[in-house]
């Protein structure tokens, strides 16, 4: 990474740390799949997996600000990469929270309200799938994050209307439902729309600080 030519250690972190989140988007979307599925051994399976990958980021952002501090490196950029650091994390901490929500409520999801709340999970990934390669960049070409993070807002407000659409349905398409078994979708169509949300906080952030590592 260009920023840290001299430090091949920090480049390795920071690496991992990011691919842990990545791994993170890909094991939401397969356990949402198999909660719908009713495939609970594989979801339990996806929930180890997730804890596993959150552990290791929070691992990864301690040792790297820990270098950054202590071999005092971009003392100019410091507090803009550590931000960019939790509001990456936070994206993680929010997919393993939303799974293992899954799994202590075990919502009831109507089959035809199936391909919605997948589609909106794919849209949600998505969004994680475009700012993490911008949040690479940050590091190597700050001049190319803008290429990804118009991706994070285009997915996330399609997961936005999305969400918004699955909230009617419930609402008002569906009269067998409880009003309990309503409000518990729409909690959990919110809690999959976060995780968009949460991307493009950073995707926000990334925008502001490339600018300032190319002036």
């Amino acid at each position: 990474m260009a920023l840290f030519k001299t430090s091949n250690t920090l480049i390795r972190l920071i690496d991992d740390f990011f691919d842990a989140i990545e791994q993170g988007g890909i094991i939401f979307k397969i356990g949402v799949d198999d909660f719908l599925n009713g495939d609970m051994p594989k979801f339990e399976e996806n929930i180890t997996k997730i804890m596993e990958l959150e552990r290791r980021a929070d691992v990864k952002r301690r040792e790297i600000e820990h270098i950054l501090y202590t071999k005092s490196l971009l003392p100019q950029f410091r507090g803009d990469v550590i931000q960019l650091l939790e509001k990456a994390d936070d994206i993680i901490d929010i997919i393993k929270s939303n799974l293992s929500q899954f799994d202590v409520e075990i919502p009831f999801i109507p089959k035809e309200l199936h391909t919605d709340i997948r589609n909106l999970t794919k849209l949600s990934v998505n969004c994680i799938d475009e700012v993490i390669p911008a949040a690479r960049e940050y590091f190597r070409s700050p001049e190319r994050v803008k290429d990804y993070i118009h991706k994070v807002y285009f997915y996330e407000s399609e997961a936005d209307q999305l969400a918004n659409d699955i909230k009617k349905k419930v609402f008002q398409d569906i009269p067998e439902l409880q009003l309990a078994e309503k409000l518990h979708l729409r909690y959990f169509t919110l809690h999959i729309e976060n995780v968009s949300d949460t991307a493009e906080v950073l995707a926000d952030l990334l925008a502001v600080y490339a600018i300032k590592r190319t002036m």
